[in-house]
């Protein structure tokens, strides 16, 4: 069963951004959007919610103020918060309210994804065993990034309907290419998928923060959408790709 996600966030254009990222992370469905505090208690009154993705910013209620007030009423919804307040006061206040995670904008889908997929598979899952928790299972809440190095070694989930192995083959031919600027069709000529998948790689690439995009025209004036590896692309590419093609 999928976890149900609400997003309480009052910009519509974040609120929808959040909503395509989490709709590329298996396992979650979109319970709604809400714009204030108010609207939010009533849909965690009326309907079964999991997770609250929380912007603290917010006219009326703000997102700290929520918080408060479901944990008073016995809300037991996660939360996990998105958005710009970075002062020490309000993260700590959040994390001491529950928060299961921080998010602090502008971030990149890598970090929202790590995030979506830690809370599914280590917090969310191990909540919902009847046995109790062993001492290792407990570390591995309070103390996330306490793994192995064959854990940590481990590349990223990707959204559905991509696979390593063909990131790893598209990444291979961004690396060989000879100029730094590129387009579709630079690399269709030499991927083993059509020109629409791999524009959906690219798509995803210059969400995780791998690429970076601009527009350009081409000499009938349709616009051409060209790409460079952005400083941090190679990091974060390591992510997603386990083997040597990092």
């Amino acid at each position: 069963m999928n976890i149900r996600v609400l997003i309480v966030e009052d910009d519509p254009m974040v609120a929808k951004f959040n909503r395509h990222y989490l709709e590329q992370v298996e396992g979650f469905e979109y319970a709604g959007w809400v714009a204030s505090g108010v609207e939010a208690a009533r849909v965690l009154a009326e309907q079964e919610i999991d997770l609250v993705l929380l912007d603290i910013y917010m006219p009326g209620t703000n997102g700290l103020q929520l918080l408060s007030s479901m944990r008073e009423q016995g809300s037991t919804a996660d939360i996990i918060i998105i958005s710009a307040a970075s002062d020490n006061a309000s993260i700590r206040k959040a994390l001491q309210l529950g928060a299961v995670d921080y998010l602090i904008k502008p971030f990149e889908f890598a970090r929202f994804q790590a995030a979506l997929t830690a809370y599914k598979e280590d917090y969310y899952a191990l909540m919902k065993q009847e046995e109790p928790l062993s001492q290792e299972q407990l570390d591995k809440l309070l103390r996330p990034h306490s793994g192995t190095e064959e854990e940590k070694a481990a590349a990223l989930p990707l959204p559905k309907g991509l696979s390593e192995g063909t990131l790893e083959s598209i990444w291979s031919i961004i690396r060989q290419l000879d100029n730094p600027v590129f387009s579709t069709e630079d690399i269709t000529a030499g991927a083993p998928i059509s020109r629409i998948s791999v524009r959906k790689y690219l798509a995803f690439l210059k969400d995780a923060g791998v690429l970076g995009m601009e527009i350009g025209y081409g000499s009938v004036g349709r616009p051409v959408y060209m790409y460079t590896v952005t400083p941090e692309g190679h990091e974060i590419i390591g992510k997603y790709i386990s083997g040597s093609g990092r």
